[in-house]
């Protein structure tokens, strides 16, 4: 179609239908960081104390740099999954936002708290994962914002 108005040329962009599925799958997955996030945030004295020894330690042991890397992770990755719905290209670089989030998290869990002695081996199969999806919800929105699929 051109406009003859701004002597413009537009080429009507076909998206993959897999596009938005996974662009929702994507949106609800960061919602459950988020509900996660707003679930550490919200526990009170009394619960935390529920908890085995070892890992009300770990809550009292978690730095204010990594209660805001975990906060940039799961709303990084939610705004990032909004933007994606929304086709912007917008979400390429809240989803960096949000890997950087993850990467700053998992540093501090597997690195400098002994997380990984408290919860064992099991315990590090959920943040593999979100580091997995993390990694490629960047390479999907950059292959969408490389395919014009994104405005």
């Amino acid at each position: 179609m051109t406009d003859t108005a701004q002597n413009t040329t537009y080429e009507k962009i076909s998206i993959p239908k897999w596009f938005t599925i996974v662009a929702v799958l994507a949106f609800v997955w960061n919602l459950m960081g988020v509900m996660a996030f707003v679930g550490q945030m919200m526990m009170t004295p009394k619960m935390i104390a529920e908890l085995p020894q070892a890992e009300q330690a770990l809550y009292a042991s978690v730095p204010l740099w990594a209660t805001i890397a975990f906060a940039c992770a799961v709303f990084g990755g939610a705004l990032g999954s909004l933007a994606l719905l929304m086709k912007k290209k917008l979400a390429e670089p809240l989803f960096i936002l949000s890997l950087a989030g993850v990467a700053v998290q998992m540093f501090h869990s597997f690195v400098i708290s002994n997380s990984f002695e408290v919860f064992g081996p099991g315990g590090a199969i959920m943040p593999a994962m979100v580091v997995i999806i993390a990694i490629a919800l960047v390479r999907l929105a950059n292959k969408a914002k490389v395919n014009n699929w994104l405005t």
